[in-house]
């Protein structure tokens, strides 16, 4: 009865919702698999008043939204991954409701309930990490773009030109600094002035090491000559050494990962020998 019930509910949420959420359907998100599923879910999201209830949690949402996919749409598009939260949990309630019924056994019930609780946990927790990956992606590859920046000016090209020269370069790769510069460069056709375009890139890109690069830049491109050029080989050198740094944390991070493999690994090796040993002691 009780997966019945869920069925009817999405049904006539379904009927609520008509196309209501028709505009969302085209927005472009990646990793969202249960948009059709989840679209009438968004009623509930949204009578329930949930931004009101968890101003903390909706929040962080929104801001980790923010970081990877840009300001615009921001709230759309954490409607939308809240109501694919929503629609995993209610499919996994529904999956425990009916092994439930079908098996008999209540525990089924139970375990679909907990992973309707816990899925949607680790889907948030996927989006923050995400935002920290993007953010460890710019930071290493920041000093070789500025690096090349370096170069260019000193040998007389301007900051602009030595920006479109260092894009052009990298124009087929998809890493997130070079799509930022990318919507920078952007602007700077369409009419904002360099230092506006700058301030918008290190607000897009919301990495304390690029809002250093964009302060520096703009302090000292008025200068020009051989101070700007000293000025981001300061800067350069300060980056490398918070790469380096960056680089041993995601080694000593990926090595502390390899470590339970391991534990499973040798405790099976242990059962693979000790238990024939064992057993020929019994006999």
């Amino acid at each position: 009865m009780t997966a019945i019930a869920l069925v009817l509910s999405w049904v006539a949420l379904r009927a609520v919702s008509g196309k209501r959420y028709a505009a969302l359907r085209n927005l472009p998100v990646d990793g969202l698999r249960l948009r059709s599923l989840s679209e009438p879910l968004l009623v509930l999201l949204e009578k329930g008043g949930i931004a009101r209830r968890f101003p903390v949690f909706v929040f962080r949402m929104q801001r980790s939204v923010q970081r990877i996919y840009g300001q615009r749409h921001s709230a759309e598009i954490t409607l939308l991954f809240m109501g694919e939260m929503l629609a995993y949990a209610w499919l996994l309630a529904l999956g425990g409701c009916v092994l439930a019924t079908l098996s008999g056994e209540p525990a089924a019930l139970v375990l679909g309930v907990l992973l309707a609780v816990l899925l949607p946990a680790a889907l948030a927790a996927d989006l923050h990490k995400k935002v920290k990956v993007r953010e460890q992606l710019i930071m290493m590859e920041l000093p070789d773009l500025l690096s090349g920046i370096v170069l260019l000016v000193s040998a007389g090209e301007t900051v602009q030109r030595a920006i479109i020269r260092c894009l052009e370069s990298r124009k087929n790769d998809n890493h997130p600094l070079y799509r930022e510069l990318l919507a920078m460069t952007g602007e700077w056709e369409s009419g904002y002035s360099f230092q506006q375009a700058f301030e918008n890139f290190s607000k897009r890109c919301a990495v304390q090491e690029v809002s250093l690069f964009a302060t520096t830049v703009l302090l000292n491109v008025r200068r020009g000559g051989s101070d700007f050029a000293l000025a981001l080989r300061d800067l350069s050198r300060l980056l490398w050494e918070k790469r380096k740094a960056v680089s041993r944390t995601r080694g000593e991070q990926a090595s502390s990962k390899l470590v339970f493999p391991m534990v499973v690994i040798f405790i099976i090796v242990i059962v693979l020998v000790g238990t024939p040993a064992f057993m020929m002691m019994n006999m």
